[in-house]
């Protein structure tokens, strides 16, 4: 397998930004920490962010602490891309990352990740679980005073019987009657909360340094397995229907796929639709895991308040990026969409200012990290592609982006070496998404789409782009993306 041929060092550097100087150890007491955690596949499927059905009591009462960002985008629609979009501040044009497979390092190498940037300044990093996308070949120690990779967190019970498991492949749900404790997010938030406590014990020391905790959680990620007791907070009657499951009129075949990362597990079919049965199992069982996630923030949370720290700690909750659960026909990410695109982010902030705000202002993932920057007073770093959100904090009013731009390539194939024939680019005003399908590595147009929005519905019925009383609308939001090739 051949090494991703570096970008040239006069190009990285531009991307970067060079370090400023570490901060004096003198001045560290007085800086916030950073609670810093990380959800996989979280929709907005929140009592907080208006879901009626959602059990998610402990997200909730973040929120509650804090502003919600209830317009806030992820860069790419897929695990690896997004993370480590979203760690060094850079698009994924610019780290040259678009799918699962490519760690960053072989791409940037001396690009400075949010923790690291934190380590030279002086902060203690420590992750426990899923931070980057793949902890067993995409670690990154340079980011890291500590890790404790998600691979360190074993589920216990996929050895138990599993009344819906036949033969060995796995099932894409589970539930299984067995505590919280056997599967590895709740040995994850068990660890969060022991290394809060200890972390707590030299707050007092005059050597003691902040610290930059990051917590991850693989689920709701399928397989949606968790503990057969969040399943049993739902009626499956009552869990809402499909929103428009219907691909949409006149969407090109490239923006679209066959949800083949379902079809990966054992009990899905390999091609064609899903039944009515299985579709509602599957919403039941992402309902579930969310639940189950959520009661993981809880004990984490639960610790840093009886910890004493919270006072002086910066939280931020974020979901990589969202998911289709049906929508357009669709099961899983990697799409343009809003389904895939859209994240849940809440920033809560020691001073309370931001107390139980709801901001529609357009937000990306890149933003956290010149946000957190500001936000503990760091050197402000250069070579940044996202924007500080601190005057959005706590303050409705305050303006957010003119749009939010996301991508995602055509076709996703499973190979790190594979180049993508197409690139979708997108950009999501508040009133419209419009996406461009490109020819990769050129500024070709092969597909467009243009999708208007009403308030929160999802309302992606029909392509418009191609209707001339909406030429001058494309030609304004195709100005608004990338004109640079990749």
């Amino acid at each position: 397998m051949k090494p991703k041929p570096l970008l040239p060092l006069a190009m990285m550097a531009a991307a970067v930004g060079p370090l400023p100087a570490t901060q004096p150890t003198a001045n560290l007491s007085t800086r916030p920490n950073v609670l810093f955690i990380a959800v996989d596949d979280l929709r907005l499927n929140l009592g907080c962010f208006g879901d009626p059905v959602a059990i998610t009591p402990n997200i909730d009462r973040l929120a509650a602490r804090g502003t919600r960002f209830a317009r806030a985008y992820t860069q790419q629609a897929v695990c690896n891309a997004t993370r480590a979009s979203l760690m060094t501040g850079c698009r994924p044009d610019t780290i040259k990352v678009w799918n699962n497979y490519v760690f960053f390092r072989e791409t940037v190498p001396d690009v400075i990740t949010l923790p690291e940037y934190f380590k030279h300044n002086g902060y203690t990093t420590n992750a426990i679980g899923k931070i980057y996308h793949n902890q067993t070949t995409m670690n990154d120690w340079q980011s890291w005073s500590e890790i404790t990779p998600e691979t360190a967190f074993k589920a216990k019970p996929m050895s138990r019987k599993d009344p819906n498991q036949k033969g060995k492949r796995r099932n894409a749900t589970s539930a299984i009657d067995a505590p919280d404790a056997e599967y590895p997010d709740g040995q994850v938030a068990l660890a969060a909360a022991k290394e809060i406590r200890r972390l707590a014990t030299t707050k007092n020391k005059a050597d003691a340094r902040p610290f930059f905790l990051a917590v991850g959680m693989q689920k709701p990620h399928l397989p949606f397995a968790c503990p057969k007791h969040y399943w049993d907070l739902y009626d499956p009657k009552k869990i809402p229907p499909i929103e428009q499951e219907a691909p949409p009129k006149n969407a090109p075949k490239l923006a679209l796929h066959d949800s083949m990362e379902l079809r990966d597990y054992a009990d899905m079919p390999k091609k064609g639709d899903f039944a009515p049965e299985v579709k509602a199992r599957l919403r039941h069982g992402y309902y579930a895991a969310t639940s189950f996630t959520d009661a993981q923030v809880g004990i984490v949370i639960d610790a840093l308040d009886r910890s004493g720290l919270a006072e002086n700690t910066i939280i931020v909750l974020w979901g990589d990026h969202g998911y289709h659960l049906g929508e357009h026909g669709i099961w899983g990410k990697t799409t343009c969409y809003e389904s895939d695109t859209r994240v849940p982010f809440i920033i809560v902030t020691p001073d309370k200012r931001s107390k139980g705000v709801r901001t529609d202002a357009l937000v990306e993932l890149l933003d956290i990290y010149p946000t957190l920057v500001e936000l503990c007073g760091l050197p402000p770093r250069k070579g940044l592609e996202g924007r500080s959100l601190v005057a959005n904090i706590g303050n409705p009013d305050a303006p957010g982006l003119d749009g939010a731009r996301s991508q995602f390539i055509r076709p996703y194939v499973r190979n790190r070496d594979a180049v993508p024939d197409y690139m979708g680019y997108a950009v999501r005003t508040a009133t419209h998404r419009y996406v461009e399908w490109r020819k990769h590595g050129t500024l070709k147009v092969a597909a467009r789409e243009l999708y208007a929005y009403k308030g929160d519905e999802l309302f992606e019925v029909e392509n418009i782009a191609e209707h001339p009383e909406n030429a001058a609308l494309v030609k304004k939001l195709s100005s608004m993306l990338t004109q640079k090739i990749p």
